[in-house]
């Protein structure tokens, strides 16, 4: 600190450091794309300038409100869950409160139209899941604040989601690799026939894999779980119930995995030997019950989606899609096939 030039500002660190001032932003709130050597070189030079950030002061002289929305269509699922979790994590830090409502129908048309009540409360908004489509995003980037929206990839706002296709497409390859040709999937209905959400991706993923194997997925052998556990086991129970059942089934939710393994069980059945199973998500319970299982990343889409708007509120960012990444996990939920008993 110069006593004849004041405090130290964030652009001061930024020469020192010789990087950027969104990447001083960046590293000292501990974003996740920031460079370890990076991050360590300007907290040295914020350290040696004694910079000291003080976004509330900065915010107060604004005239902002120091809190963030969040609409979500359902806040009691475990995805959910874990995405709020992630977010509260950065915007605690950063000094801001969470405003969490419900985005029932009514209120993402409100959302959509500009609906003011909300927007006055709050400095950015994240919605998690609501399903904009290109349409809604093109209403929502006319808004007079920042939104990011979570769980679909966007062009007109910035985003953050899982390629739904490519996953589902990890789940069919790992079952055709295993010498699975007679494969079902549990899935739910679609928010609109036609729209790109993640009961239809996950679908055209998985049928397009199965189509380049040369392998059928006949109509019977697609049960609607409706992403719930119940759902699973009476779908799974359907399945199983049909002259000629499939060997290994795809579970758009491990969720709807859960209760196709309780159904399982109920059958007298071993999952991975009568039937593999396959899901989507990795829920924490997963690895306790043996579930192969897609991967996603949850708790940090919500972090990288806090981020993203804490930086376009700070006037740091354009606006982009961030994808985040799949791995298949495999556990003792599928393997080889053999025959019913």
């Amino acid at each position: 600190m110069n006593e004849s030039t004041g405090p130290a500002t964030i652009d001061d660190v930024a020469r020192e450091a010789g990087v950027s001032t969104a990447t001083v932003s960046r590293a000292l709130r501990n974003h996740p794309y920031v460079a370890d050597a990076t991050r360590q070189r300007v907290q040295e030079a914020a350290a040696r300038l004694r910079y000291v950030a003080n976004p509330n002061a900065a915010r107060l002289a604004s005239g902002a409100t120091s809190t963030v929305g969040l609409l979500a269509p359902v806040l009691t699922s475990w995805y959910t869950g874990e995405v709020v979790a992630g977010v509260e994590e950065v915007f605690a830090e950063a000094g801001y409160d969470l405003l969490i409502g419900t985005a029932d129908p009514s209120a993402r048309e409100r959302m959509l139209a500009g609906e003011t009540r909300f927007r006055q409360r709050v400095d950015g908004v994240l919605l998690v899941d609501v399903m904009c489509r290109e349409e809604g995003a093109v209403r929502l980037a006319t808004l007079d604040v920042p939104v990011v929206v979570l769980g679909e990839e966007l062009q007109a706002v910035t985003s953050v989601s899982v390629d739904n296709i490519a996953g589902a497409r990890m789940a069919a390859d790992h079952l055709l690799q295993l010498g699975h040709r007679h494969i079902g999937v549990i899935g739910g209905k679609s928010y609109a026939e036609q729209a790109r959400d993640v009961p239809n991706d996950r679908t055209t993923g998985f049928r397009a894999a199965l189509v380049d194997a040369g392998v059928p997925l006949p109509d019977h052998w697609v049960q609607d779980g409706g992403f719930t556990i119940e759902g699973g086991r009476l779908a799974m129970h359907a399945l199983v119930r049909q002259p000629n059942p499939p060997t290994a089934v795809f579970a758009m939710s491990d969720e709807m995995a859960f209760g196709a393994l309780q159904a399982l069980r109920e059958l007298g059945l071993t999952p991975g030997v009568h039937m593999s199973v396959v899901g989507f998500d990795d829920h924490t319970v997963s690895e306790a019950i043996g579930l192969t299982t897609v991967r996603q990343p949850v708790r940090a889409i919500g972090r990288t989606g806090a981020h993203v708007l804490l930086e376009r509120l700070e006037g740091l960012s354009t606006i982009a899609h961030h994808p985040m990444p799949l791995t298949l996990v495999e556990r003792a939920s599928t393997g080889v096939p053999h025959s019913m008993p």
